[in-house]
C-alpha cells in the first residue's frame, strides 16, 4: 500500500539536511585494492577503493569565459593531514543554477549570534560527495551565468549561452595541471538538465554524468496536457529571483568585501523572467526570440544527445515531477546507461530510514558509476541489469529489484471500467464503482465542478519548488467526497501496478472545455485514501500526435494552436492520456479509486467560470483506466 507520507528528493543543495550516514560503505584500504573483499552490486561496494584520502582542502575562485563573463566556482581537494594531495585526478562538477553552496544562506536563515558550521563548497554538507573527494576526486560546483556570484545575466532555463558554458568549463578542467584528462558531472534537478545539456556538446573530456531528477521537456513540466502549473511556476520564479538578487551568495576568495559579489548582482536585475515567459507562453509551437518550446531544453538536443553517447546514470523517484522523464530519458538515450527509481520524490522527506536509504544508494552509485567510467575500475556495474527500482508495499517498506527493459515485459494492461454506483465507501458526488467488467447498462455522472477541490499543499509540486516543505499528501477521503469517484470492491489479493496507467474518459462540458485532473488512490480498510498518482488533460488540447520522441507508447498531445478544438455541445468526446508512472502493491483487502476532478485548487491555474462535466460510462462511451499489472 502507498505511504501516508511521501519522501522525496532535495532539489536545491541549499536546502539540504542530510542525515544519512555513509561512512563505512567503502571501507577504507590504505594498501590498494583487497580481492579478498572484492563486493561489488547494486547500493553495495567493498574492496575496490585504492588509497584513501583523511579530508578535503576547499578553494574558490572565477573561471572568465569566452565573452568575458566571469563564473564564480567551488573547487574542493583531496587532502592527506590537511594539505592538498598529490594528484592529478579525475574532476567530477555541477553546473549549478541556485547557490553553489548553502554557507550563505545559512546566515541568512539562523538567529543572530548563533554559531554556524563553515560552509565553503557543497562537499561540507554532502556525504555521497565526501565519499568521492576521500576516494581520489576532485568535486566541483559552478554557478551558471547570472547567479549568485557569477556575472552576467541569465538567458533563458537551459539557454545556449549556459551551455557552451559547460562545454568550456569542461575543457577548462581537462587542461587544469591537478586533473588527470576526465571529466564527470553530478548534480540534481536543474543541474541535472545541465549535464544533459552539457553531454550534447559531446566534449572528449566528458566521460559520464549522473543526473538526478531530471526532466526531458519543459512544456510539459509546466502545461502538462495544457494545464498550467500556476503555482509551481510562481514559487520557482520567485525563488529563483531572490537567489539572483535578493539573497546574496557566497563569495569567492579574495573578494572577502564583497564588491565583486555586489557587482555581480548587478547585472542580474535584467535577467530572464521565468514566470512572464513560462507562464504567457502556452502552446507548444509557441517561438519568439526569448523561448522556443521545441528547441530550448534536454528535449531539443535530443539528436546531439543521442549521437554524443556520454555513459549516463539516470537517477529518479516514483513521487518526483519527472517521474515520467526519467523513463522517456532512459528510453530516447544512446549511450551506456543505467537508471534508479526510488520511493521518494524531489525535495525534503519526513521518513529519515527511508532519506538515509536514498542517500547511501546513491552514494554508492554514484562512486562506481564514476569509478568505472573515469578511473577504468572494472568493478561489473555495465554487467548488472540496467534497470533498479523500488516497489512500494507498506508505509515505510519497500523492496528493490531490477528489470532489462522499460516498458517491463513481466507487465500487462489490465483495463477496470467505471460503473454506476454505489460502491458505499465514500458519499462522494456519485460513488460510482470500479469493475473489471465492462457493465451491461450505460449511462453518465453529472458533476458540477467544485473549485475548492484540491490534493493539498504538500504535493510533489510543491515539494519540487519549495525545499521547506515535505512531500506529505493527506487522506484524500475529504477530497474525493467534493469529487467524481469509481471504487473497486476489495481486492481479494495483492495487486502489483508497475509502470503507466492510461485513462479514457467519454466527458462532455457545459464550458466546451476543461481541465480534467485524474487521481489513482488506494483505499485502506479504514476508508483512508492514499494518493498513488495523478494525470491531467485540457480537453481542448485532445488530439493525440505522434510525439518527437520515442513516448514509451503513450498518448501524446502536442498543443499546437492548429490542435487545438473545443468539445463538441452535447456530445461525448473521448480523452486518452496517461498519469506519471508507478510501483505500487495494492494490499489485498484494500480498494483502487480513480477520482476525477475539474480543479486542484493549489496546484493548478483555476478556470474563469465554473462547468459542469458529464462523465460516460458503459458502451458505447465506455470511461475506463488501464493499470498495467505485473504477472
Amino acid at each position: 500500500m502507498s505511504s501516508k507520507i511521501f519522501p522525496s528528493a532535495w532539489m536545491f543543495s541549499i536546502l539540504l539536511t542530510l542525515s544519512a550516514a555513509v561512512s563505512g560503505c567503502l571501507p577504507d584500504d590504505p594498501g590498494g585494492l583487497d580481492s579478498t573483499r572484492k563486493k561489488s552490486g547494486f547500493g553495495s561496494y567493498e574492496g575496490y577503493a585504492g588509497k584513501q584520502y583523511d579530508g578535503w582542502v576547499d578553494t574558490s575562485q572565477y573561471v572568465e569565459m569566452r565573452d568575458g563573463v566571469r563564473l564564480a566556482m567551488d573547487v574542493t581537494f583531496p587532502a592527506e593531514g590537511g594539505e592538498i594531495a598529490e594528484g592529478p585526478f579525475p574532476v567530477v562538477w555541477t553546473h549549478w543554477r541556485y547557490h553553489r553552496n548553502r554557507g550563505a544562506l545559512l546566515r541568512y536563515s539562523t538567529p543572530d549570534g548563533e554559531e554556524l558550521p563553515q560552509v565553503d563548497s557543497p562537499v561540507d554538507y554532502r556525504e555521497d560527495l565526501q565519499l568521492l573527494v576521500r576516494n581520489g576526486y576532485i568535486v566541483a560546483a559552478v554557478q551558471v551565468r547570472g547567479g549568485g556570484a557569477s556575472f552576467g545575466t541569465y538567458q533563458g532555463v537551459l539557454s545556449d549561452a549556459e551551455t557552451e558554458d559547460a562545454y568550456e568549463m569542461i575543457g577548462w578542467f581537462a587542461s587544469q595541471p591537478w586533473c588527470d584528462g576526465n571529466v564527470g558531472m553530478w548534480g540534481g534537478s536543474y543541474a541535472g538538465m545541465t549535464q544533459y545539456m552539457a553531454a550534447s556538446k559531446a566534449h572528449p573530456a566528458l566521460k559520464a554524468i549522473f543526473p538526478r531528477r531530471a526532466g526531458l521537456d519543459m512544456y510539459d513540466f509546466v502545461h502538462p496536457g495544457g494545464v498550467f502549473r500556476r503555482d509551481l511556476l510562481e514559487h520557482w520564479g520567485q525563488l529563483t529571483r531572490n537567489l539572483d538578487v535578493n539573497w546574496p551568495g557566497p563569495v569567492v576568495r579574495g573578494d572577502e568585501g564583497g564588491a565583486l559579489l555586489r557587482a555581480a548582482i548587478a547585472e542580474h536585475e535584467q535577467n530572464w523572467d521565468v514566470v512572464k515567459e513560462y507562464g504567457s507562453r502556452k502552446l507548444r509551437d509557441h517561438n519568439e526570440p526569448t523561448l522556443n518550446w521545441m528547441e530550448n531544453g534536454v528535449s531539443g538536443v535530443l539528436e546531439d544527445l543521442r549521437e554524443a553517447g556520454v555513459p549516463a546514470y539516470h537517477w529518479n523517484g516514483w513521487f518526483d515531477v519527472f517521474a515520467r522523464d526519467a523513463f522517456l530519458l532512459y528510453r530516447n538515450y544512446a549511450g551506456p546507461q543505467k537508471l534508479a527509481m526510488g520511493a521518494w520524490g524531489h525535495s525534503r522527506m519526513p521518513d529519515s530510514l527511508l532519506m538515509a536509504e536514498r542517500e547511501r544508494i546513491v552514494a554508492v552509485e554514484q562512486l562506481r558509476w564514476f569509478d568505472f567510467w573515469l578511473k577504468g575500475i572494472d568493478n561489473g556495474i555495465m554487467d548488472e541489469d540496467p534497470i533498479h527500482f523500488a516497489l512500494m508495499d507498506e508505509p515505510g517498506d519497500w523492496s528493490w529489484t531490477s528489470l532489462q527493459n522499460w516498458p517491463p515485459s513481466e507487465t500487462a494492461g489490465i483495463a477496470f471500467h467505471f460503473e454506476q454506483g454505489l460502491s458505499g465507501t465514500v458519499e462522494s458526488v456519485n460513488d460510482g464503482v470500479l469493475s473489471r467488467d465492462l457493465p451491461t447498462g450505460a449511462g453518465f455522472d453529472r458533476y458540477p465542478v467544485d473549485l475548492s477541490t484540491t490534493t493539498g499543499t504538500q504535493t510533489r509540486w510543491d515539494n519540487a519548488v519549495n525545499g521547506s516543505r515535505y512531500l506529505v499528501y493527506p487522506d484524500l477521503s475529504e477530497n474525493d467526497r467534493k469529487s467524481l469517484t469509481y471504487t473497486s470492491s476489495q481486492l481479494s489479493r495483492e495487486l502489483r501496478v508497475l509502470g503507466h496507467p492510461v485513462v479514457s474518459l467519454w466527458v462532455t462540458s457545459s464550458t466546451m472545455d476543461g481541465d480534467f485532473i485524474v487521481l489513482l488512490e488506494e483505499v485502506d480498510e479504514t476508508g483512508a485514501s492514499h494518493y498513488v498518482t495523478e494525470g491531467t488533460l485540457r480537453a481542448s488540447y485532445r488530439r493525440e500526435e505522434e510525439a518527437p520522441w520515442d513516448n514509451l507508447g503513450l498518448p501524446f498531445h502536442r498543443g499546437f494552436e492548429e490542435d487545438l478544438s473545443p468539445l463538441p455541445s452535447g456530445e461525448p468526446a473521448e480523452l486518452t492520456f496517461d498519469l506519471l508512472p508507478t510501483a505500487n502493491v495494492f494490499n489485498a483487502g484494500n480498494r483502487i479509486r480513480v477520482t476525477v476532478m475539474g480543479a486542484d485548487a493549489d496546484n493548478v491555474e483555476l478556470p474563469l467560470t465554473r462547468p459542469t462535466y458529464g462523465v460516460f460510462w458503459g458502451a458505447p462511451f465506455a470511461s475506463s483506466i488501464a493499470l498495467p499489472v505485473m504477472r
